[in-house]
């Protein structure tokens, strides 16, 4: 945000930020300067809900942004205990049931950071490459920034990036030294400056749901509706399922993943003796040649 963004005049010298200064925000959120300097210090670790309130509006946040001010600050004054961790990276029998009852859609479990912990083999064929990585890299996030594939087979791959990285933001307050967190930030950070521009914007986006375009080397161009669910009792866990409208290309070229003739590209983590994949139920159109 700059100045004039908040009808306030830009003021004369040079600005060591782009965005607002310290005795603005305070001004525009009715607390004193001193006061706001103590607060973003960490000297003041109890403001009031009102305080936070208007911090909110001076800062024009709104929805998941506006929701984690008021979570980090009942953080910080010790009204709420921090999320459980996230280290137990392992996925339930019944989850893992759930992922082939799934087929033919798309599944996959992720942990709290995005590290990809099962999936059903559509959901495996879904991101090719990313089976290669070993299984404590497999990391959704990862896989956009460094993987060459992740970095061409979303469209547009920018906006895909944004979501991913906001998203992590949005659940980095919750633990900012999980070790997971701070290893993938910290190889993020030194391997893409994409990834470290992101990072220093500080969007945050609790990720629900929503629409992908995939430009996929085995299935070809499809668009997807993805839904993410909480799973619970698994400190972070979440599972996120793909579909498409029937009788679409779409679901077409989505059905394409489960195809016998493409080799899925790992077992899922946690279950060392897969059954054999049945043969689907219904026959996918053939990829168009190219």
């Amino acid at each position: 945000m700059r100045p004039e963004d908040v009808g306030l005049p830009a003021g004369a010298g040079l600005r060591r930020t782009p965005g607002l200064r310290r005795e603005e925000l305070a001004a525009l959120a009715g607390v004193s300067v001193d006061y706001y300097i103590r607060l973003e210090r960490g000297r003041e670790t109890n403001p009031s809900p009102a305080v936070v309130d208007a911090l909110g509006r001076a800062l024009r946040l709104r929805g998941d942004a506006y929701e984690r001010l008021h979570e980090l600050a009942e953080l910080a004054s010790g009204r709420i205990s921090e999320l459980p961790s996230c280290a137990d990276h392992t996925v339930r029998d019944s989850i893992l049931r759930m992922l082939e009852s799934l087929r033919p859609l798309p599944a996959y479990v992720v942990s709290r950071y995005n590290r990809v912990l099962a999936a059903n083999p559509p959901g495996r064929r879904l991101l090719p490459g990313l089976w290669d990585w070993p299984e404590h890299q497999r990391n959704v996030t990862r896989y956009l920034f460094l993987h060459p594939v992740g970095r061409t087979i979303y469209e547009p791959w920018e906006d895909a990036v944004a979501l991913s990285v906001a998203h992590l933001r949005a659940v980095a307050g919750a633990d900012p030294d999980d070790p997971e967190l701070t290893t993938l930030v910290g190889e993020l950070v030194l391997k893409s400056p994409q990834f470290a521009r992101l990072w220093e914007r500080y969007d945050v986006c609790e990720r629900g749901g929503g629409q992908k375009s995939f430009l996929h080397p085995k299935a070809g161009p499809m668009t997807l509706t993805y839904e993410i669910m909480q799973l619970a009792r698994t400190g972070g866990q979440r599972m996120v399922v793909y579909q498409a409208p029937p009788d679409t290309p779409d679901e077409q070229a989505m059905l394409r993943l489960e195809s016998a003739d493409t080799p899925p590209e790992s077992t899922p983590a946690g279950h060392p003796n897969p059954a054999p994949e049945p043969r689907p139920t219904r026959s996918p159109s053939p990829a168009p040649a190219t």
